[in-house]
């Protein structure tokens, strides 16, 4: 029986789930400090033109948009083979890139479902965009709920420095070790020899 070969690129379906949760997180590292912060009743200027309980519903709506992405990435990744890396990595080298992609894979989907259950244990709903209610998981309960917002806390500090060196690697791999590693995430990019 024929196997199909390897693909030497990221196809188009990969490069969107990655571009765009990537964007959400973005988005959500800028958007999640904004209600921590601001005093009950105070509204946001635009482009967010909201109070404290619509941007934290942004936020949650945010991160369920983020676990239903990467739950469907997961899915799609299981039938999709990615590109092999660069025979010119060392094997260490190869093994923390497989162990970071799945610990991101990991993080996206335990970081929502941390908060999805703080908003649970704290008593209050988690509604998509005002389109439907997440079911509450948990009841309330503020031992729980502490214990869910620390696991989100350290959860985030954990994809913000995993974010960060993935994006170095990407650099360094463009630009020092000139190999096709980013550019086989990017449409307008060459294929990976």
């Amino acid at each position: 029986m024929q196997t199909a070969p390897q693909p030497t690129r990221y196809g188009r379906a990969a490069q969107t789930f990655h571009w765009v949760v990537a964007a959400l997180v973005v988005l959500q590292f800028l958007l999640a400090p904004i209600p921590e912060n601001l005093p009950p009743g105070i509204h946001v200027n635009p482009p967010f033109g909201l109070d404290k309980p619509g941007l934290l519903a942004r936020h949650k709506s945010f991160g369920m948009t983020v676990l239903m992405l990467m739950i469907a990435r997961a899915l799609w990744r299981w039938r999709n083979a990615p590109p092999d890396l660069p025979e010119t990595m060392k094997p260490a080298l190869r093994f923390l890139a497989r162990a970071t992609h799945l610990a991101f894979y990991v993080i996206l989907i335990a970081m929502p479902m941390s908060g999805w259950m703080m908003t649970c244990a704290r008593g209050a709903s988690a509604r998509w965009f005002g389109l439907w209610t997440w079911p509450s998981l948990i009841g309330q309960n503020e031992q729980a709920f502490r214990v869910w917002r620390a696991t989100h806390g350290a959860l985030s500090r954990v994809l913000f420095v995993l974010a960060s060196l993935h994006v170095v690697a990407a650099l360094k791999h463009h630009f020092w070790n000139k190999d096709a590693v980013l550019m086989r995430m990017l449409s307008f990019g060459r294929s990976a020899k």
